[in-house]
């Protein structure tokens, strides 16, 4: 994929985001593109379900899961914050082939920060990962909301 793509996938994980925040849902938005097509989408929904597992990465797997008719989805997912070791499971689970991330997650990074999942040869699917487009805007996102919400 070219850095041209991931700003427009990148662009589309954020208006999921912003959807989120508007829900008062913390603003984490993620698409999943296969064969350079957007599949699925998702957004937090732990709040909304009452679902502690509503993460956009797994909302988005499921959904692209279900619309490909497998639960093996490839392709690539791109998603506002770096994945928890959770969505990093389903990642791997799911043999997804690259996520590209936004902004890191220094507490509960799966991918890069805390864990490493994606690269764990003792697992039986590596994932590429990468931070890409748009981890400023994304950070100051994450940043705005829990201050709001600590006034």
């Amino acid at each position: 994929m070219s850095a041209k793509n991931d700003a427009r996938w990148m662009e589309v994980a954020m208006a999921e985001a912003h959807t989120a925040a508007d829900l008062n849902e913390v603003p984490v938005g993620a698409v999943h593109v296969h064969g350079g097509r957007g599949i699925a989408r998702g957004r937090n929904r732990t709040v909304t379900d009452a679902d502690p597992t509503a993460h956009a990465e797994l909302v988005a797997i499921r959904a692209a899961a279900k619309r490909m008719g497998n639960h093996r989805i490839g392709g690539t997912i791109y998603v506002t914050l770096e994945p928890c070791i959770m969505c990093m499971g389903a990642i791997v689970q799911a043999r997804v082939e690259r996520v590209v991330f936004a902004a890191t997650d220094p507490k509960a990074g799966g991918a890069v920060s805390l864990y490493q999942l994606g690269s764990d040869e003792r697992l039986n699917h590596l994932v590429r990962v990468e931070q890409g487009p748009l981890a400023e805007e994304s950070t100051e996102m994450l940043q705005h909301f829990f201050r709001t919400r600590r006034c």
